[in-house]
């Protein structure tokens, strides 16, 4: 295989296409400048600051198969076999839609940064800048990948296939940004509402003597009072955020990311329930002011109040949940009956 084949130079690009790259660069400094502010004054976007280093990531694991359709019109034959031409109105009419999805993020993302420049951060303004991006990306990658790098079209598919391939990266920005603050209420509210209501419930069927009264539980040393912290929603960012991540460097199809991505929203609201539970019994036994009691270990000292370490805790055992998901995701029949067809091996003692 021939240098020019395995390394992909840019000069081989047209100059609207190397002119499109330096524009959404320049949208994605300014996403991440507005989102930085948050990353660094709510704690439960902290994760944020790993969101450009991933999406460059992404990019940068699939560029060998955005390589390869910029250069030969389709993947690697084990992921994209040849299909039959699609109808050339079929194509226009995707080209409209790209259009139409251009103009909407170019209008959110400028609506976003005047909002930005006039009242300073604010919710609304940042996810209206993120979803713009999004928008943004997409739309460019599909319109600008009508030609290959020697002059040759591209077919609709590919062209899907292509800007498939950016969805990570434009879409993980909605997640690094702050919900609007009265949908994130109502989620927090109705999170709060069901925990408390779990929570209580399993202790009086367990016979434990506990009373609720709104989103706090009445114990006999004192009372806990489910608060927002407690709602579960900053683990279930971040590991929606994990979860994206994992399910797009680590998985090859489309339904099995949307199922990894479901499983750790689930296994960030089980995880926090069973965090709930976990505390409110330490406070039973305990005291309600044990959970803001800190633990100190032997040789590391302090690590923080038992409501934080178990809040920490959450977190990791449910990435790493996810990490041991991933096998079973991946896990083929093919595999093994190429396995059970192996010829056995044999040393030449035998």
């Amino acid at each position: 295989m021939s240098d020019s084949t395995q390394v992909f130079i840019f000069k081989k690009l047209a100059r609207d296409q190397l002119v499109a790259i330096g524009m959404l660069l320049g949208f994605a400094l300014y996403t991440v400048w507005d989102q930085f502010f948050w990353w660094g004054a709510r704690e439960d976007y902290s994760f944020g600051y790993l969101v450009p280093f991933f999406a460059i990531y992404v990019i940068y694991d699939r560029w060998p198969v955005i390589r390869s359709y910029l250069q030969h019109s389709e993947a690697p034959e084990a992921l994209a076999p040849p299909t039959a031409p699609v109808a050339t109105g079929l194509t226009q009419l995707f080209e409209w839609i790209a259009y139409a999805v251009f103009l909407a993020g170019l209008s959110l993302f400028a609506i976003g940064a005047l909002l930005r420049s006039v009242t300073g951060p604010q919710n609304p303004a940042s996810l209206a800048i993120a979803a713009g991006f999004a928008g943004l990306l997409l739309s460019v990658v599909f319109i600008m990948t009508k030609e290959r790098v020697d002059g040759q079209s591209l077919s609709l598919r590919s062209r899907l296939m292509l800007t498939g391939l950016f969805l990570f990266p434009a879409l993980i920005w909605l997640i690094s940004a702050p919900m609007v603050s009265v949908v994130e209420k109502e989620i927090r509210v109705f999170l709060l509402t069901k925990v408390t209501i779990v929570v209580f419930n399993i202790f009086d069927i367990i016979g434990y003597a506990i009373e609720r009264e709104g989103n706090v539980l009445l114990l006999p040393e004192g009372q806990v009072g489910v608060e927002e912290a407690c709602s579960g929603i900053r683990s279930l960012t971040a590991c929606l955020f994990a979860g994206s991540f994992l399910a797009a460097v680590f998985l090859d199809r489309f339904w099995k990311k949307v199922l990894l991505v479901v499983a750790a929203m689930g296994f960030a609201v089980l995880t926090n329930l069973m965090r709930s539970l976990f505390l409110t019994l330490w406070a039973y036994n305990y005291g309600s002011q044990a959970i803001d009691a800190h633990w100190v270990l032997p040789l590391v000292g302090d690590i923080g109040s038992v409501h934080d370490v178990t809040g920490f805790a959450i977190l990791g055992f449910t990435c790493v949940g996810l990490i041991l998901l991933l096998p079973i995701f991946n896990f083929s029949l093919q595999d093994l009956d190429d396995s059970a067809e192996a010829p056995p091996v044999f040393s030449e003692d035998e």
